[in-house]
This record gives structure tokens, C-alpha cells and sequence, in this order.
């Protein structure tokens, strides 16, 4: 950066911006840079309010020298003493570097279907009202399920339908006549807007192929095809908690979903290691994580499966539908219960916080990493109260699943280069 190319050899420098600093590109571009520059951080403020009204943001804050620090020297990460502090702002550990993509990840996680177009989507009692007019309808109406349904509803079941043409021809979604002129009605028009100079306002081929989704990801659609069940999360979330649900529906743009029905994987995903990962290397929205495909999902190590992790995982999903289902709440409300110190005597809660250092534990084992004394308890992280493992032990699960990362990565016979192709739009790899 300037900053650091202004400095003399001894000198120092003070930093404030968003606290997208630490976060994703912005913090490859940035700190990664400067640290590889030989500038040293000592201190840091990750993510705070900015304490005038006038401004709703979240500011960071560096401190650093290109002058070299001793190790006995404590650096100051949001006040608190430690030994070295990370491009993420963060206390670091004894790993160096950052994760690398991992082939092996290709091929079984993807973002859901960008419609591009509330012309499409429709509720429920028309939807049904069309299927008994004609019931070849059916065959072109689905649920339309998004995060908030995911994550509010206490059956995580869609609140509205949409209308899926996905690759039929315009000859053939004109034999759908109600849904079809909906389109036509609703769609068209705005699909092939033109601009002053007489083109087309959105890139083509969607003003062409207005009776279809902006993005269909057939990808997607290929590799759930023979299954009835599969995991979903929602992009942006407080819980980043996966859930299992019906393939017979469309998954929006703001989900990801998981092309597996394993138990064994529900728990990887549900555990702490997981969401310890996700936090890390992703991008926050105040007290919500932004899940990041490429810089989360496809860095991400994962276990063998076990019967440990597959108990775990079924025992999980049982556990969180039977307290949704009595509660009548979804699943956000779930785990502010469960993240909540003042919640004591509730059993189903204490129950499921029980069922996730069981994950936790089947995580480890499954891995092999033993001598870990599992502590889990209430912390604030990132300004995020949760149920989880402490801060020594969150600092231990972070180097371990890098040194694993390095590991895999070092054994891949496609140089690194060459993977970045495997991030599109679509595919979120998990493995």
C-alpha cells in the first residue's frame, strides 16, 4: 500500500478504515500486502461502531511498524495482550499464511438459482389455484425457498412459489398458458428494457431468454438430481447453521446448497471448526456472516466420514426440528436460545447444546487431533455471542485445520493457479 511506501525503515503508522479491511479481497490487496512488505502490526482494532450517530458503520483499526518487533514484544489486539496479531486482525497463531483452494472440495456445494425477476414468484394459494386448473402446470411450479424462510420459519418450508421454465424452449413454455402470460406480463417488460441509445439495459442472453432465470445453475440441478433431501445454509446468517430439506423446490440466489444428503456431513458443517473457518475467512454484516464461496468453502479441509460424525449429525438435525416444531420458532430464534447464558433451566435447549460438543468431539476424532479438553461455554466472537470452544482452543482448531490445509495442499497434483477456475458464480466445493 502508499501508506507503507512512505515509511522510513523505523517507521510507524496508524490506519483507519471499514472493517472490510481485514476481509476477504480487500484484506489480500491491503494487509496481506503490507505484511508481505515486512510491516509488523501492533495493534489492532478488528471491528468497532463508529461511535458518532452520524455515520451506521463498522470501522477497523491498524498500528504497525516496518521496524523489526521482537517476539517478547506483546502486540494489543482489541485491548487484549498477545503474541502476534494476523491480517485479520485478529490474535494469530503459530501458522503463517493463508488457505489455499483445494481440488478435492470440486463439485459439491453451489449457490442457488438467481431468478431475476419478481414476475416469477407467486403465492402459494395462486400457485395451487393454477395446478387445479391445469394440472400440467405442476410440472412448472415449485416452492421458492430463501434464506428467511431457512432460517425463520419453524419448518424451514417456503413462504412463496415460484414459476420454472428452466431450459424449455419459448414454444414450449407458451403450452403453460397462466404462467407463461405472467411472464409475459410481468417479466418481458423489464428483461428487455432499452437505454436512451436505443440497447438493451441488461446483458444478453437474458433479454432474449426472458421466460428464464437470469442464472439457472444446471450444475447444480445435475448433481441433486437423484437425491430427495440435500443441505441448505443461508448466505448471510447470525447461526451459519446448515439444515436438511426437500429437493422438490427452487433454492434462491442467497442460499447455499449441498449436494448430500450424508449425516456424517450435516455435522462437519454444524460443528465449531466449521463456523470458526466461515468467520475467519469471510466477510461480516454486522453481527451476520457473509459466507464466502471461494474464501470459505473451497479452503475448507474436511474429515473422513465416521459413524461417530453420522450419529452426531442425525442426532443434530433430530434435535433442532423436535425444539423448532415445540417452540414454533425457526432456526435463528433457536440459536439465540442456545447462545443465551441467561437460558438455564430450558431442557431442550440445554439438550441441544449438549448435541453440539458431541459434533464437536466427532469433528475431532474424526480428524484425529487428540488432547483437545473440548471447554465449550458462552463467548463473544467478532461481536457474535455463541455456544462454542474457548479462545485458546478456538486460536489451536484454526492452526490445525491450516497446517491441514497446507498439508492437502502441498499433495494436489494441479498447482494452485489452476484452481481459481473451479470458483465461479455457481459451484461452491465442499467435498
Amino acid at each position: 500500500m502508499r501508506a507503507t511506501s512512505l515509511l522510513q525503515a523505523k517507521g510507524t503508522l496508524g490506519l483507519i478504515a471499514t472493517n472490510t479491511v481485514a476481509q476477504g479481497d480487500s484484506r489480500e490487496v491491503g494487509l496481506d500486502s503490507m505484511v508481505s512488505d515486512g510491516f509488523t502490526i501492533t495493534r489492532a482494532v478488528q471491528s468497532r461502531s463508529w461511535p458518532a450517530s452520524s455515520a451506521n458503520l463498522e470501522y477497523a483499526a491498524v498500528w504497525g511498524t516496518r521496524e523489526v518487533v521482537e517476539e517478547d514484544v506483546p502486540r494489543i489486539a482489541d485491548d487484549i495482550a498477545v503474541r502476534r496479531i494476523s491480517t485479520l486482525l485478529e490474535p494469530a497463531g503459530r501458522v503463517d499464511g493463508m488457505p489455499a483452494r483445494l481440488a478435492e472440495n470440486s463439485g459439491l456445494a453451489f449457490i442457488g438459482c438467481y431468478v431475476l425477476g419478481m414476475g416469477f414468484v407467486l403465492e402459494p394459494e395462486e400457485a395451487q389455484e393454477w395446478i387445479a386448473s391445469d394440472t400440467r402446470n405442476a410440472e412448472v411450479l415449485f416452492p421458492y425457498l430463501n434464506g428467511e424462510d431457512l432460517n425463520q420459519r419453524p419448518d424451514s418450508s417456503a413462504s412463496r412459489w415460484v414459476i420454472d421454465f428452466n431450459d424449455r424452449t419459448e414454444e414450449q413454455a407458451a403450452t403453460y398458458k397462466l404462467p407463461y402470460h405472467r411472464l409475459v406480463e410481468r417479466v418481458k417488460p423489464e428483461r428487455q428494457r432499452r437505454k436512451s441509445n436505443g440497447e438493451y439495459a441488461l446483458r444478453k442472453p437474458l433479454p432474449e431468454r426472458w421466460w428464464q432465470y437470469g442464472e439457472k445453475r444446471p450444475a447444480m440441478r445435475k448433481a441433486i438430481a437423484d437425491l430427495s433431501e440435500v443441505l441448505v445454509i443461508a448466505l448471510v446468517s447470525k447461526s451459519v447453521m446448515p439444515l436438511r430439506v426437500s429437493t422438490n423446490q427452487v433454492f434462491s440466489h442467497r442460499l447455499g446448497v449441498y449436494a448430500t444428503d450424508s449425516f456424517a456431513d450435516q455435522a462437519v458443517l454444524s460443528s465449531s471448526l466449521h463456523w470458526l473457518w466461515a468467520i475467519t475467512y469471510s466477510s461480516t454484516l454486522e453481527t451476520r456472516v457473509n459466507y464466502s464461496p471461494s474464501d470459505a468453502f473451497l479452503t475448507f479441509p474436511l474429515p473422513q466420514r465416521t459413524e461417530r460424525l453420522e450419529a452426531a449429525g442425525r442426532a443434530l438435525e433430530n434435535g433442532q426440528r423436535e425444539l423448532m416444531a415445540r417452540r414454533g420458532i425457526g432456526l435463528t430464534d433457536v440459536y439465540n436460545l442456545v447462545a443465551d447464558p441467561a437460558v438455564t433451566g430450558a431442557e431442550d435447549v440445554g439438550h441441544l447444546r449438549n448435541l453440539h460438543v458431541e459434533v464437536d468431539a466427532a469433528v475431532l476424532e474424526a480428524f484425529g487431533w487428540r488432547g483437545i479438553e473440548l471447554d465449550h461455554s458462552f463467548y463473544t466472537v467478532r461481536k457474535m455471542q455463541r455456544w462454542t470452544v474457548g479462545a485458546s482452543n478456538r486460536v489451536e482448531l484454526l492452526d490445525l485445520l491450516l497446517e491441514e490445509n497446507h498439508r492437502r495442499m502441498q499433495n494436489q497434483l494441479a498447482p494452485a493457479s489452476t484452481l481459481s477456475g473451479t470458483a465461479d458464480a455457481e459451484a461452491m466445493p465442499l467435498g
